[in-house]
């Protein structure tokens, strides 16, 4: 048991002392410089939705696009937010899966491991 205590006793003392260091950094009067033309590296991640229709078409933002105009705007979509970018896909119930298994496709291709089915 006083082993315990005393490792106990010793996180207590680093996390006193790293808060303080911590909290010196944050009272250092420093004006950061400006810059004009700055932008993050990477873009806010979008979700995407997906809506497959019954007769197998994809729509994305409200336009109709083909199998590999759909593949072109997710690989764009990731080059854009790599690691990032969300799909959601929105078929029909009277949807083939087929369609549904492309749109998957399509995003596994683009490297968009992040995407998902929706339902109510």
């Amino acid at each position: 048991m006083t082993p315990m205590i005393d490792v106990v006793f010793l996180l207590l003392i680093f996390f006193l002392v790293a808060t303080r260091f911590e909290q010196e950094e944050r009272d250092l009067d420093v004006e950061l410089p400006q810059a004009s033309a700055a932008e993050p590296t990477v873009n806010r991640a979008r979700e995407i939705f997906v809506t497959v229709t019954p007769q197998g078409d994809y729509f994305v933002d409200g336009q109709s696009l083909d199998a590999p105009r759909l593949a072109a705007v997710l690989k764009d979509a990731y080059r854009a937010n790599p690691g990032r970018q969300r799909v959601t896909i929105r078929a029909d119930r009277e949807s083939r899966t087929r369609h549904v298994v492309d749109v998957m496709d399509a995003c596994n291709q683009a490297n968009i491991r992040d995407y998902s089915l929706a339902a109510e």
